[in-house]
């Protein structure tokens, strides 16, 4: 049953409750009798086992790196293109 924590808009004082999903929350300060407010806070998560991390899910290292280096094309790479400049149309020539 999950754990929830209530604060007191009137004097402040923090309440913690095991509650069910089903129950109502509360409303009440215990103390004052003002309203109180659920309290939402950042969840800690602890994964265990496998299946949780980027690794699990391939092979080891080394073979991805044997698998790699087997797949390289031994080939020389032929070598890019040159561009060619073009040249700028020729303007005419006004001739007076």
């Amino acid at each position: 049953m999950p754990t929830y924590e209530y604060e007191c808009q009137s004097c402040h004082q923090r309440v913690e409750a095991v509650q069910t999903f089903s129950d109502a929350p509360l409303s009440v300060c215990e103390k004052c009798g003002g309203p109180l407010r659920k309290v939402f806070s950042g969840v800690g998560i602890v994964f265990k086992g496998s299946g949780f991390y980027k690794t699990d899910s391939r092979g080891s290292a080394s073979a991805s790196t044997t698998s790699a280096s087997s797949t390289t094309s031994t080939t020389p790479a032929s070598p890019a293109p040159v561009a060619t400049p073009v040249s700028a149309p020729a303007s005419p020539s006004t001739g007076d």
